[in-house]
């Protein structure tokens, strides 16, 4: 007997709907009105037979009326993605012109090049091009795909952004689950003109970071950080700073050297990351007390001793993975767990900056679950702001979840 599929196989495709024959081709036709790029497989009513995997197909609802166009692959998990909604027909060279706004947004508007060498440069669904991130370390593209549509098209996309950024190296990270599921071949995409190197040095208002393509997370920084790392050492100046899951130190270096902070402490779990977080001090030569250790069982450890900071910064990886009831409880437990062991080593009317990168958790719940920390402790919280990702990481306003990174900017009382 053969061994179940691992996904359900899914139901033949419907019969083509009466007066389909006038459709634009290829098509897809929804079952449902969802304004939401990711259409799941029990959304779609039927397909024209000649869509194939990551072709570009016009979207119509189901009223039979054209409602978009978006990447469509029957063998993904997603298998329409609608990338834009409305009666307009969105061709290659349209889809080519989502490349060239983002750019714009970044160099001419935002302006990121004068104030780091590190920025989103395309943030998948907040640029209208689902399954798509590239970020820009110095000359090194840091490239993370997920859909066949983006794949099929990488080979035409690279020389563009390589000759409007003036970058010359590229690394492209494929999930191998993700790659096997959606068909992507990797002799479809053509090789950088360099070698991308192992690491690559990255300013960032006036801190310098080594940015590890082989140790690092996600593409390698964490970009979205920026604002708030600056934000923090301006606030954090001359006090006595500690940074709880400080990855590399972004938050602690900025205390350090933007905010002139003498005593920074930071504390992380991943062994390779504090050890690019040493080598990072070393670049900007300062000096920052680093500490190889769980964050909760150290942070335990200190309330035990009565240690006392001034400022305190939690940033925690992704804690909340799933929409099932009882695992997404465990990791709203760990928040609140972490954030009221972090408030325990706080003076009275400290600074406390906590975070949140779980796109599964949203701003009011993240907010509720420090509060009940932080009187849980017998602590109030004066909130004086709250943050996400940098201007780079836009949000479209059908795709809200993107939102994923809240940042709580309080003094705790």
């Amino acid at each position: 007997m053969p061994p179940p599929p691992r996904y359900p196989r899914r139901e033949s495709p419907a019969p083509p709907p009466a007066g389909s024959e006038n459709w634009l081709r290829p098509w897809a036709q929804m079952k449902y009105f969802s304004f939401h790029p990711a259409v799941y497989p029990n959304m779609l009513r039927a397909v024209s037979p000649d869509a194939g995997p990551g072709d570009l197909v016009n979207v119509y609802d189901k009223e039979g009326q054209i409602f978009g166009s978006g990447f469509y692959n029957p063998n993904a998990k997603v298998p329409l993605r609608v990338l834009q909604h409305g009666e307009e027909v969105l061709n290659e060279d349209l889809l080519d012109a989502r490349l060239d706004a983002a750019l714009d947004l970044r160099l001419k508007t935002l302006r990121l090049n004068e104030t780091t060498d590190a920025w989103r440069v395309i943030s998948s669904d907040g640029d209208g091009l689902s399954g798509l991130v590239v970020d820009r370390y110095a000359d090194v593209l840091s490239i993370e795909v997920t859909t066949l549509g983006v794949w099929r098209r990488l080979s035409r996309w690279l020389p563009k952004l390589h000759a409007a950024l003036g970058t010359k190296q590229h690394l492209i990270e494929v999930d191998p689950d993700i790659a096997r599921i959606e068909g992507m071949r990797y002799a479809d995409v053509p090789e950088a003109d360099a070698p991308a190197p192992r690491s690559v040095r990255i300013r960032e208002n006036g801190v310098r970071y080594q940015v590890s393509f082989e140790d690092g997370h996600k593409t390698g920084f964490f970009c979205d950080q920026r604002d708030n790392r600056l934000k923090f050492g301006k606030l954090a100046h001359g006090r006595r700073v500690l940074d709880l899951c400080s990855y590399t130190g972004g938050f602690a270096l900025s205390a350090r050297v933007s905010g002139g902070c003498e005593d920074v402490t930071g504390v992380d779990l991943d062994e390779k990351a504090i050890a690019q977080a040493r080598k990072n001090a070393d670049l900007n030569q300062v000096r920052i007390d680093w500490v190889h250790a769980d964050t909760f069982t150290w942070s335990r450890q200190m309330q035990q001793n009565g240690a006392l900071w001034d400022a305190v910064v939690l940033d925690p990886p992704k804690l909340v993975f799933s929409r099932d009831a009882e695992e997404g409880q465990l990791g709203r437990n760990k928040y609140f767990d972490m954030n009221a062991v972090a408030l325990g080593l706080l003076k009275r009317g400290g600074l406390f900056v906590t975070c949140s990168c779980s796109g599964l958790l949203d701003v009011a719940e993240f907010e509720e679950i420090v509060m009940r920390a932080a009187h849980r402790n017998k602590r109030r919280l004066q909130i004086i702001d709250r943050t996400g990702a940098g201007t780079d990481h836009p949000v479209m306003s059908n795709c809200p979840e993107s939102r994923y990174l809240k940042v709580l900017w309080c003094l705790a009382w």
